[in-house]
């Protein structure tokens, strides 16, 4: 078991759920999960009071946080209350922010079921909901006390949703790791077949990564908006398709290199890694929708500033950076090649 820390929370990668009781601070402890990883983890949930809530992107709303609300009172949940969210990223998201704000704050903790959110949703203190179909338009900063990366967990996970976390790994080492790129394309088969040493390795320099950004940038002023590599498109993919957040990454991470390539600031050839790696680990590298669709959505996106929006662009496997650029000259270097895979 690895554990990094990061602004007073633990991230124990390698830990087994079974171990869970060793950091719950208090008795007084409520479980919020869903129907499927409620069955998953049957057991311990018998043992704690239990908020179930619906799965899918659709019920990540306030209609869900009111709900969650009214079971705490029902409860009679107090300050001493600590909540504790197990699922994957939507539940990360959703109990973060209902803990955050109910009784405007109660101490929480993840276990993290699923490969996407160990790497992105449950690690860095971002929770929140969506806001009219925008991608986490509500929410706060606030660290979790502790997140569990159990490798195991994800033994049940379906193979489509279990690779879909990659995404995220390969964008923590398009950003700052040109190894931890190599060492995907060294271990794809291994990762794919989930074998539990090869995900713990990828597990923690991913969330390395992103704990060394964020520890500098907690509320992304600066340097954490990097982590937003590929996510400017991914969320306007999301709006408008039915990916699912991690597919949509892909594509993201594909376009924000194709964009880079564009501007002469990455080469063609490290560009064609990108799109390989993320092949080979079965994900999508296009998808066809409207360049409007895609601006629209854009416009009302949280990264945007004025008529301009900061994008992240690859210079190199293991270097990025931010730039502002002009919704409307985004819209047009995206129509510039008329082979472009997002039309």
């Amino acid at each position: 078991m690895k554990e990094i820390s990061l602004h007073g929370s633990r991230i124990l990668i390698g830990e087994a759920v079974a171990n869970i009781h060793k950091y719950l601070p208090s008795s007084h402890v409520v479980i919020i999960t869903d129907g499927n990883v409620r069955k998953c983890y049957s057991e311990l949930c018998n043992v704690f009071p239990t908020i179930e809530i619906e799965t899918g992107e659709q019920h990540k709303t306030l209609n869900t946080i009111s709900y969650i609300a009214s079971e705490l009172v029902h409860l009679e949940a107090d300050r001493q209350t600590f909540i504790l969210g197990i699922g994957g990223g939507i539940v990360c998201d959703v109990v973060g922010f209902a803990a955050s704000i109910f009784m405007r704050g109660l101490p929480f903790g993840f276990v993290s079921t699923s490969l996407l959110s160990q790497v992105d949703a449950s690690v860095g203190g971002k929770n929140g909901v969506n806001y009219k179909g925008y991608k986490n338009m509500l929410g706060v900063f606030a660290q979790p006390q502790f997140v569990i990366c159990d490798p195991q967990s994800m033994a049940t996970l379906p193979q489509k949703e279990f690779a879909a976390g990659f995404a995220e790994i390969v964008k923590a080492a398009m950003l700052a790791s040109a190894s931890l790129f190599g060492y995907i394309e060294n271990n794809v088969e291994k990762a794919l077949q989930k074998d539990p040493q090869t995900l713990e390795h990828l597990v923690y320099e991913a969330v390395k990564i992103k704990a060394d950004i964020v520890a500098v940038d907690e509320r992304e002023q600066g340097e954490r908006r990097k982590l937003n590599l590929g996510h400017t498109f991914a969320h306007a993919i999301e709006k408008n398709t039915p990916l699912t957040h991690g597919e949509a990454v892909s594509v993201g991470l594909c376009k924000a290199a194709q964009l880079a390539v564009m501007l002469g600031l990455m080469s063609a050839k490290e560009q064609k890694r990108v799109e390989n790696i993320l092949q080979r680990l079965t994900l999508p590298t296009a998808v066809d929708i409207p360049n409007s669709a895609l601006c629209d959505a854009m416009r009302k996106d949280k990264k945007k500033s004025g008529t301009n929006i900061h994008v992240v662009l690859p210079i190199t496997i293991g270097h990025c950076e931010v730039r502002e650029i002009a919704i409307a000259a985004l819209n047009y270097l995206m129509s510039v090649d008329k082979t472009v895979v997002i039309l």
